[in-house]
């Protein structure tokens, strides 16, 4: 260990290795770390809109074989009855949305995954071995 202590040094956290850590290495690892607690929330919320979408699937396929004048739909909080027809449009147009939604969600991790890569390319360039940011998954 390092027995250094002048004032340039003064505010670094100076690991057995004589790593110095500066307050812009330490934001990008902060930086880092909340890039990747967003992509885990992400995939959370990719895995629900996914079951959403299987949903409304399967809600479809259901439909087609009632024989029921009106079909209840759930808008909001309310159920609005609507003939055959008018159901399987608005279970359309539900599938649509939630498919954008699953495709927006999509693109934002791939765009956050990206800045971590320059991130952690960065990171382990300046620190090497000394650092470790792989997900343990």
């Amino acid at each position: 260990m390092s027995s250094k202590t002048d004032s340039k040094n003064k505010g670094t956290f100076q690991p057995d290795s004589d790593v110095h850590i500066t307050i812009d290495d330490q934001m990008k690892i902060n930086k880092f770390a909340n890039f990747n607690a967003k992509v885990e929330d992400l995939k959370e919320e990719l895995k629900v809109r996914q079951n959403e979408l299987k949903n409304l699937e399967e809600a479809g396929d259901e439909i087609e074989l009632m024989d029921e004048d009106t079909i209840p739909f759930l808008i909001g909080e309310v159920f609005v009855s609507h003939d055959l027809p008018r159901t399987q449009e608005l279970l359309a147009e539900a599938k649509e949305k939630k498919k954008q939604e699953i495709e927006n969600i999509q693109k934002l991790s791939k765009d956050i995954q990206e800045k971590m890569g320059d991130l952690k390319a960065h990171l382990y360039g300046r620190f090497g071995s000394n650092i470790y940011l792989e997900n343990d998954e």
